[in-house]
């Protein structure tokens, strides 16, 4: 039986790959024209370049796994800081 990769995350993980992920899909969905359905692909694409190449160079399965995590993190700020600000102009 395999054994499971031992996977670390650091404050790369939190204050650079995450927000770097969110730039890079605003930055593709509005020079583009990304389709709303398709954004969060774009970032689990981006966050699994940056993962497999960058954070991750040497575990190929450790890259893929916290890539998928770096591209819903940043999915999920976006959509939450959204519906706060929506939420926020809402209430007044």
């Amino acid at each position: 039986m395999a054994e499971f990769p031992h996977i670390t995350t650091n404050i790369w993980d939190v204050f650079l790959a995450v927000p770097l992920v969110l730039i890079g899909t605003q930055i593709l969905k509005h020079s583009f024209r990304i389709p709303p359905a398709v954004v969060p692909t774009v970032a689990v694409a981006i966050g699994l370049l940056i993962s497999v190449f960058v954070s991750h160079p040497n575990n190929l399965l450790a890259g893929l796994f916290m890539g998928t995590l770096y591209g819903a993190a940043a999915v999920s700020f976006y959509v939450s800081a959204k519906l706060s600000i929506r939420a926020y102009r809402a209430r007044g």
